[in-house]
């Protein structure tokens, strides 16, 4: 088998750190995806995206499909700790300095690979077709519209012999998840290019004139097999919430009505949109996406210690403080409404 595979070759030098928490949540996001994928084919076999059973299929998921409250629940779990996992290794990433020469191309698909989990939690969201998906569909339509041309793909009059319900599905299951494997390979090629990067400690060392960083310690066949460990983990945990904590399904949409709120994740957008109305929702990420691609030709400090990045780090920390107040009060306000019916 190994001569005709090569898979002895899979046990190729990484650094022993590459076994760490912190330097696997990459990995630990992969193996969620993979079952995101997995769990989501089978969702697809009962699901109609239309708006007129789009509702009624997913009740029929819970309630008749086999083990479809199972599936659809560690779905929902799942996407959520992949959501943080992924916020996670940005961080992570971000505090390391891991961004810096040569690595900045990595840096920008990792940005990509974050927009792209967001679209697919978005359009997910739509897919529920309850109040909450129908209030995000209204959101999508009122961006398109605000983007004018550029938003045409977003608006009903796309193409009105096919409901836009049934265009945010094909992009949930087709379009985002290509993009995302392409994004996810060029990713991988390029760790592999670069190695898995080393500690800043002794990344700092080596700027100083000491020894280059090892690369070797372990083997990625054992970063392989804890990623896996850490996987399972997460799955048992989801599986587990499914049955304590079954994703839940909102009333029939009342058009004209705005009641809900979006999911945590989108938390810190919506007090700008209470603020300034909907056209925050799309000038505020564009703000915060370009301000994070721009972090590693700003940051050309060759050190990657914390200590020794003193002010990007208080930077990344009154973010992501700003990011846990804005959620809070998201969480205290009360829900206003923001766009027109939706189609």
């Amino acid at each position: 088998m190994d001569e005709r595979l090569g898979l002895s070759g899979l046990a190729y030098p990484v650094p022993t750190h590459a076994n760490g928490i912190g330097y696997i949540l990459g990995g630990i996001t992969f193996f969620g995806v993979l079952v995101l994928a997995g769990t989501g084919i089978w969702l697809a076999q009962f699901y109609h995206p239309t708006p007129g059973t789009a509702r009624e299929s997913v009740v029929y998921i819970m309630n008749v499909a086999p083990l479809g409250d199972i599936v659809r629940g560690v779905h929902f779990w799942v996407s959520n700790i992949v959501m943080a996992t992924v916020l996670l290794h940005l961080g992570r990433v971000f505090v390391t300095g891991s961004y810096k020469r040569p690595r900045e191309g990595n840096w920008l698909i990792g940005l990509g690979l974050l927009g792209v989990t967001l679209g697919l939690i978005f359009t997910g969201t739509v897919l529920k077709w309850d109040q909450e998906g129908y209030e995000a569909l209204g959101h999508n339509i009122e961006a398109g519209n605000l983007l004018g041309s550029f938003g045409f793909w977003f608006s009903p009059e796309f193409e009105t012999s096919l409901p836009i319900l049934g265009r945010l599905y094909v992009a949930h299951i087709a379009i985002l998840p290509a993009i995302g494997v392409l994004l996810l390979a060029v990713h991988f090629l390029l760790v592999k290019r670069h190695g898995i990067s080393s500690r800043p400690a002794q990344a700092d060392l080596a700027v100083d004139g000491g020894p280059a960083p090892a690369r070797g310690g372990s083997t990625f066949t054992a970063h392989l097999a804890r990623m896996a460990g850490f996987g399972l983990i997460m799955l048992a945990a989801a599986t587990v919430l499914s049955l304590v904590a079954p994703a839940g399904l909102g009333d029939r949409p009342i058009p004209g009505t705005e009641t809900t709120k979006p999911p945590w994740m989108f938390l810190p957008f919506y007090p700008f949109e209470d603020w300034f109305g909907l056209p925050a929702l799309l000038w505020i990420p564009a703000i915060l996406f370009g301000a994070l691609a721009l972090v590693p030709f700003v940051d050309r400090n060759p050190y990657r210690s914390p200590r020794r990045r003193r002010l990007f780090i208080a930077i990344g920390a009154a973010v992501a403080i700003a990011a846990v107040i804005l959620v809070a009060y998201a969480f205290a306000t009360v829900p206003q409404a923001h766009v027109q019916e939706a189609v």
